[in-house]
């Protein structure tokens, strides 16, 4: 019979969750769906000043956002120092360990893990074969002076404890696995496959931490990242389907999943390429979900307005369109759209509405626009091309100042179609005001 394909994710909560941490833990997910196998979760949490509920309730409020579900009841690590110390002595007693006073200070005897003095050898399922020699593996400690257990002993007894057939980490554990094979050969436990993953880096190569930008579950979420989004950016990572495929839905990453396809090359996190895939999957939402998405972004960016007309508040996420990658982008870059006390940019008023002559478009633009029978997109844009065309003017020395007049901004989406979604008697209005505050 064949042994199930087991994974882990074994976090040590800390207060936040790196994304290299839970990219991990997606791959991990992957491996076991795809291969029909069990994906368990085990939480490190030894050490008790760091490893406080709320720091643990981080790590699992992230998984379930991203929608990584584990099989079997959660181990804590906490809860298994007498089986670690337990195989401790079993090693002891049967010589592949030893009792030293580290450093001679006294302070008592440390448990240390007898080498095998040969070469040890595995193929890594990313790396391919792997080896190092007799000479540079060296003894270690297995157990503290005070009676603690060390990573090593742990993380070791509990993978045996739960049965993983596949350890897929992080490659900073290279060193590590050498040891714990030793170790696993002389707990006499069958030697799991190790798989180790590469790094995420920044621009310049170097390992992606905090100073290069939002590293941590929560930021992203918090900046109104979809969930689908960044599980689909972090399994694109450091491998790929063998296609040109990017945009995926969690039931195609997981049929397409294989570690065979896991690089080992560093991979670095390109954030325009977040956004935009964050955009793609925005536009697979229904209009319902959204609008939703949006209206508790503005909530928390303290700019709703329970008035809101909701016909009116769908109108402008479509007319925003593309522009919206993340639900925050409505509250950033359009909420001139829901205020009338909306700020003027301070470089779009001196360049466009400052200009010579600029002014005095903008009046002709307000007889224009309250002439027109019907304020439609259509209408709007014919009666300013028939105006340029009739005074030998730009169109851009035409829908600029407009544009700023209505929004405070230089940058938005289509002006005709936001004057639309505006209608006449906001724009017209604003363009009154404008003409008071700036003639």
């Amino acid at each position: 019979m064949t042994t199930p394909i087991r994974t882990r994710f074994a976090p040590s909560p800390t207060g936040n969750v790196h994304i290299g941490n839970i990219r991990a833990a997606i791959y991990n997910w992957l491996f076991a769906r795809h291969e029909g196998g069990e994906f368990l979760l085990r939480i490190e949490d030894t050490d008790l000043e760091r490893s406080t509920p709320q720091a643990v309730r981080t790590v699992l409020d992230s998984m379930d956002w991203l929608g990584l579900d584990h099989d079997g009841e959660v181990l804590y690590q906490s809860t298994q120092r007498e089986k670690h110390l337990e195989i401790a002595e079993r090693l002891l007693s049967t010589g592949h360990a030893y009792k030293q006073d580290k450093g001679g200070t006294g302070k008592g005897e440390c448990v240390v893990f007898r080498m095998p003095g040969k070469d040890i050898t595995y193929h890594d399922e990313v790396k391919g074969d792997l080896t190092k020699k007799a000479e540079d593996l060296k003894d270690f400690v297995i157990v503290r002076s005070d009676g603690s257990p060390v990573f090593h002993l742990g993380n070791v007894v509990d993978d045996i404890t739960m049965g993983v057939t596949h350890v897929i980490r992080g490659d900073d554990h290279v060193e590590n696995t050498f040891k714990h094979i030793a170790m696993y050969e002389a707990i006499g436990a069958p030697v799991p496959k190790f798989a180790h993953l590469p790094m995420i880096v920044n621009a310049q190569g170097k390992p992606y931490s905090k100073r290069d930008g939002d590293a941590y579950v929560g930021e992203f979420r918090e900046k109104g990242f979809l969930p689908s989004a960044l599980f689909n950016s972090l399994a694109l990572l450091g491998w790929s389907p063998g296609d040109d495929r990017e945009v995926m839905t969690r039931d195609e990453l997981v049929a397409a999943f294989t570690l065979d396809r896991v690089r080992s090359a560093p991979s670095q996190l390109d954030m325009t390429k977040l956004l935009w895939m964050n955009g793609q999957h925005l536009k697979a939402l229904s209009p319902e979900d959204c609008a939703a998405g949006c209206r508790e972004a503005m909530q928390r960016q303290g700019l709703w307005n329970d008035a809101i007309d909701p016909a009116y508040f769908r109108a402008v996420i479509d007319c925003m369109g593309e522009r919206i990658r993340l639900f925050t982008d409505l509250g950033d870059n359009a909420a001139f759209f829901f205020t009338e006390d909306y700020p003027y940019d301070e470089k779009s008023v001196r360049k466009r509405l400052l200009k010579e002559g600029a002014l005095d478009i903008l009046r002709e633009e307000l007889a224009l626009l309250e002439a027109l029978p019907d304020f439609t997109a259509a209408a709007s844009d014919a009666a300013l091309h028939a105006f340029a065309e009739k005074t030998g003017r730009g169109m851009g020395d035409l829908v600029h100042p407009l544009r700023v007049a209505v929004s405070g901004t230089g940058v938005g989406p289509g002006l005709f179609e936001m004057l639309e979604v505006m209608g006449r008697d906001r724009v017209l209005s604003r363009i009154r005001r404008t003409l008071s505050r700036f003639a």
